[in-house]
């Protein structure tokens, strides 16, 4: 007897193999998979940019309990919204959702755009959530491409061109537009999703467990790890934070960062950034120049942070302050004097979050 699948091309091979595991055995189970509302869904991509799926899900959650509608995120004021998402990082995500939030709600009465080119002209939102949003919303037979997706394909099909030059994204692209499901097209891209966040992982993937191994170049050639091919080398600044805890009569002086750097509009204690590492006494001239009575500085050797960003590497270091009576208007920016309790009201970048609930402060 024949094999039916013999007669069928690799692609649509791909396509069919994909969704029959995904009704039958994918049990990867999310609260937004399946979800229609394209508020809710908008939210659930917009968290997930740069995040992975269980970190944001109580993100996701928070979000839709504090804010159920688009109309409810718009009113909301932004130190609120910044404070819910504090933790996340890459917090343009968050401005660009509270624009794009007060953009739906003011100027569309609340109704999403229902085309792709609809959703693409909106703030924070380029082709992957655009397709994302299309397809599991409004149906629209657009294909995701994502992390996942490319490393998917390029295994699957041995694409050798790097997925991260326009040649690359070109052929990417137009394969992903002709396996889409054109009636089935969230399901697909829900499927090909999960492939590679359960599955077709990084490291170590789970070939045994794939629908599609039989036929996968990467897997018959024992090349996984090459897929996908990339070109591109990230260029790491690497940049010294020093935070000044300064604290008189129960309060702590904060600061709110200025637009232009990474961690805009959030709080921060008072920082002094250094081309290295620095010692006490060359943050103690620092201090001089801000009129401040300083009686002793001393580091926090215990607490010592490095997080990578996409292109930084911040160390952070904490000092701790010893002043006399602060005259209030001689600290610079945009900061004030809040009592220590407020703390936990306000919206701070993870590191100092990290370093408040190790003193106790939240």
């Amino acid at each position: 007897m024949a094999n039916p699948d013999e007669s069928i091309s690799k692609q649509a091979l791909f396509t069919r193999r994909l969704l029959e595991w995904h009704r039958t055995v994918n049990t990867r189970d999310l609260p937004w998979k399946g979800e229609k509302d394209p508020y809710r869904i908008w939210l659930s991509e917009i968290i997930l940019q740069q995040t992975r799926a269980q970190q944001g899900l109580p993100y996701y959650h928070a979000f839709t309990t504090q804010y159920p509608t688009v109309h409810d995120l718009a009113a909301a004021k932004d130190d609120d919204v910044f404070r819910v998402w504090q933790g996340l990082g890459y917090y343009n995500r968050c401005r660009n959702m509270l624009a794009t939030a007060r953009y739906i709600s003011d100027e569309l009465s609340g109704a999403f755009p229902s085309t792709y080119e609809g959703l693409l002209s909106l703030k924070g939102i380029g082709p992957y959530t655009a397709a994302a949003i299309g397809s599991f919303a409004f149906g629209l037979p657009t294909a995701v491409l994502d992390g996942n997706v490319y490393r998917v394909l390029s295994r699957y099909f041995g694409i050798e061109t790097p997925s991260d030059s326009s040649e690359g994204k070109a052929i990417f692209t137009s394969l992903a537009a002709e396996l889409v499901s054109p009636k089935e097209s969230a399901l697909y891209n829900q499927a090909i999703m999960d492939l590679g966040a359960t599955v077709c992982t990084p490291a170590n993937p789970k070939c045994e467990d794939c629908p599609v191994a039989s036929l996968c170049f990467a897997r018959s050639h024992d090349a996984q790890a090459i897929y996908p091919v990339r070109t591109k080398k990230i260029n790491v600044t690497e940049r010294h934070f020093n935070y000044l805890v300064i604290v008189h009569n129960d309060q702590i002086w904060v600061n709110k960062r200025a637009e232009g750097d990474i961690w805009a509009n959030l709080f921060e204690l008072l920082l002094i950034e250094t081309p290295k590492q620095t010692q006490p006494a060359e943050l103690q001239k620092a201090l001089k120049t801000l009129e401040l009575s300083v009686k002793d500085i001393e580091r926090h050797t215990f607490f010592h942070s490095k997080q990578r960003l996409t292109h930084q590497l911040i160390h952070s270091y904490f000092y701790s302050v010893s002043i006399t009576e602060p005259d209030r208007h001689s600290l610079p920016g945009m900061g004030r004097w809040v009592s220590i309790n407020e703390l936990k009201n306000l919206a701070f970048p993870k590191t100092l979050v990290s370093f408040f609930r190790k003193n106790l402060y939240f």
